[in-house]
């Protein structure tokens, strides 16, 4: 009798069958997991319905989870039951999905981003520098690849971003002699790493289709990792881009020194740089293709943050001390 094979790597191979993030896949797989750890261990196609709304049940009362936490622990276990084990699912509406209130996000002033700005330094600066300058994510500047960046045209192409889609944005000019000095330092990593039988990751499929690109400049990170690792598949002496949890650390304590009194994070350069925009009198639209968002709605949460404290309208508390 053949053994069944293991229910994560069903997850995996699914996931990567449509092309969905590595995030998602780490996701998908934890929730995958804690489902399991949650009912037992037993094994999902001997769960039924019951058992998916007293887990989620569970994660809104006990666990106390966040909506959007929630929303994607319904997602991975709708994925597992419909794409993997191939069942429907017949969970009332309400127990699978839970609606977020939106939230106003932090935004800095254009002084407060120059003194944040100010308390980093190389790589790192640059790569807040393309967070506020271009409105990039943190995954999408860090994943940037030599031949993303066009330093003629100043424009950056942003190739599988959220939800798999391709943008152009722009590369601010008075940033550009920083990346023009920073690929010539790339260049000279990537140098010695082809000396000792360097690659690099490719995308999906694109390594078997072409073996030799992964040793090809343009396929270099642009914001490479200082260490090498070995990929245990091919035994391929690699590097990874910079890991986005050294740029998260080191933007809060660039926050920290600056004394500003704001809970600012990689992703707050984003929100400025939307936020300035509409300031500089950008339309919506233009915004939100430069972001890459697919719906105009969620561009719009910036012309709140515009609005916020009631701007053009006088407060009845100014008029006591006017003169």
């Amino acid at each position: 009798m053949q053994a069944r094979p293991n229910l994560l790597d069903q997850v995996r191979r699914a996931i990567r069958a449509r092309h969905f993030s590595p995030r998602t896949e780490e996701a998908y797989v934890h929730w995958v997991r804690r489902f399991v750890r949650f009912h037992g261990l037993k094994h999902p196609e001997e769960l039924g319905d019951d058992a998916i709304a007293q887990f989620l049940a569970a994660l809104a009362s006990d666990a106390g989870v966040s909506a959007s936490t929630h929303n994607q622990a319904s997602s991975a276990l709708l994925f597992l039951y419909r794409e993997v084990l191939g069942r429907g699912v017949h969970v009332p509406d309400r127990a699978l999905r839970i609606r977020a209130s939106p939230r106003v996000p932090v935004v800095l002033t254009r002084e407060e981003v120059r003194r944040v700005l100010e308390e980093l330094a190389g790589v790192k600066r640059l790569v807040a520098t393309l967070l506020y300058g271009a409105g990039l994510r943190l995954l999408e500047a860090l994943c940037l690849r030599v031949e993303d960046l066009d330093l003629e045209r100043c424009e950056i192409i942003v190739r599988s971003g959220k939800g798999g889609k391709h943008r152009i944005t722009m590369l601010p000019e008075s940033a550009r002699p920083a990346p023009r000095r920073h690929i010539e330092q790339v260049r000279a990593c990537h140098n010695r790493d082809l000396a000792a039988g360097g690659w690099v990751e490719l995308p999906h499929a694109f390594g078997p289709k072409s073996p030799e690109a992964g040793r090809d400049w343009p396929w270099q990170w642009l914001f490479p990792a200082s260490r090498q690792y070995t990929e245990t598949s091919t035994g391929q002496r690699r590097r990874h881009h910079l890991h986005e949890t050294a740029m998260q650390r080191a933007v809060r304590d660039a926050v920290r020194r600056s004394g500003i009194a704001k809970r600012a994070s990689c992703h707050t350069f984003r929100h400025s740089f939307a936020t300035h925009l509409l300031e500089d009198g950008y339309d919506i639209r233009t915004i939100q293709e430069l972001l890459g968002h697919s719906s105009v709605r969620t561009t719009m949460i910036y012309t709140h943050v515009l609005n916020r404290g009631g701007r053009g309208v006088r407060s009845p508390a100014d008029r006591l001390f006017a003169s």
